[in-house]
């Protein structure tokens, strides 16, 4: 039995997709979210086998931030997109992120099953409306690294919760009830997200976010 983690921002997707995959016998649902920071708490605290989730989850950490997350820290679980998104730029990168498998929103359900079948077996699975150039395969196996985000990479996992939610305007103690810390440790979180990504105010700061595609607003 496959333990299946939903995150989309809309509880009706959620629920349908639910709903789809607790019928198939190999496979349970056991955690639905909706924004990339507590998907990735809950990865962090259940035994998720396979994630199926959405690339934008206003407001909050681009989905494509928390497949790179998640698939660095818990290379285990198994990453499927079901995503509006149909832009090679956004198929190509979250591959490249880490995720096994990119299905449409406008895709029949047969394709997430068609998805959930493949990573189960440790395959990678491309919705059969999308195809890969040559060009394509060679970014989603590029090993190259943006010079521009070698300061977001130097983040800690926690600095990288702290973060968006920065970004976005959360004050002190309410990023910290969100995380489960003190509002101490949040400050220090913050000081070395300015300092090490070399930023003065939270304007450069939410301006870094959403030029890096980081965010979603």
């Amino acid at each position: 039995m496959y333990n299946v983690l939903i995150a989309d921002d809309h509880a009706i997707v959620r629920s349908g997709i639910a709903y789809l995959i607790d019928k198939q016998p190999a496979f349970k649902v056991v955690g639905q979210t909706a924004n990339g920071t507590d998907t990735y708490m809950c990865v962090e605290q259940k035994g998720i086998d396979i994630l199926i989730m959405d690339l934008s989850m206003p407001p909050g950490e681009s989905g494509l931030i928390t497949t790179q997350r998640i698939h660095e820290h818990y290379p285990d679980v198994r990453i499927i997109i079901l995503s509006m998104h149909e832009e090679q730029e956004y198929i190509n990168k979250a591959m490249h992120n880490g995720a096994m498998s990119y299905v449409l929103k406008s895709s029949p359900d047969s394709e997430i099953l068609r998805a959930l079948t493949h990573v189960s077996n440790g395959e990678n699975y491309i919705d059969e409306n999308i195809t890969l150039t040559k060009k394509d395969l060679n970014q989603i196996n590029s090993d190259g690294v943006d010079v521009n985000l070698i300061g977001y990479r130097s983040l800690s996992n926690r600095e990288r919760e702290v973060f968006p939610l920065v970004a976005l305007g959360y004050t002190n103690k309410e990023i910290a009830a969100r995380l489960y810390i003190s509002t101490k440790t949040v400050e220090a979180h913050k000081a070395n997200i300015v300092r090490k990504l070399q930023l003065s105010t939270r304007a450069d700061l939410v301006r870094y976010a959403i030029h890096h595609h980081l965010i979603d607003l």
